[in-house]
């Protein structure tokens, strides 16, 4: 029973990710942080797919997993392959959901955010992440008595920052916008009682 939970809160922090991604930062060009923010980086600057550079950028981390914590990294891997596609299969509805919904930047950074941290939060509650830095920072945790929350919002705050030297200034406050909300909803997703 436990296993069919996990693989549904996989799915859903999957589709919460890619809900956030391309419905409300890709239009705006909106930065997250950790490794789809890296992929937003690239997708902006040379159109590379979003899904495919979170597989290639991923890879580095998923070796090293391999070699620390072979149990954590099944859910991993698969929650890396559900978002990835998930974000592939979700980007051309983009365009209708803006048809539809129109909202400024400033509140599609708060919601994308808080979308993304959600999905990203319930799939750390389960043990299992989409295989970037929200992996590491899990893997931290135990040496570090951090909330995964902080130390996801860290490590996305050095990746803003360095995406702040190629775009404009109002895209790198609305990012710092997204990793905010994530981080708070992320932090709450996985607050132990």
């Amino acid at each position: 029973m436990q296993t069919w939970l996990t693989y549904v809160v996989i799915l859903v922090g999957s589709l919460l990710i890619a809900t956030g991604t391309n419905f409300f930062l890709v239009p705006y060009k909106i930065l997250d942080g950790g490794i789809i923010g890296i992929a937003l980086i690239l997708n902006y600057m040379t159109g590379t797919k979003i899904g495919l550079s979170i597989l290639l950028c991923s890879l580095p981390i998923l070796l090293l997993a391999w070699f620390k914590d072979r149990e954590l990294i099944y859910s991993s891997l698969l929650g890396l392959l559900c978002s990835s596609f998930l974000i592939e299969v979700t980007g051309p509805l983009k365009y209708y959901f803006l048809y539809y919904i129109e909202l400024g930047s400033i509140s599609s950074a708060i919601i994308g955010g808080f979308l993304m941290g959600s999905g990203l939060g319930l799939m750390l509650r389960f043990k299992a992440s989409t295989g970037g830095t929200d992996f590491l920072a899990q893997f931290m945790k135990r040496y570090i008595p951090i909330n995964v929350g902080l130390l996801i919002f860290l490590t996305d705050a050095v990746i803003i920052s360095a995406g702040g030297l190629l775009i404009s200034k109002e895209t790198f406050l609305h990012s710092i916008l997204t990793i905010a909300s994530g981080g708070v909803a992320t932090g709450l997703c996985t607050l132990e009682t």
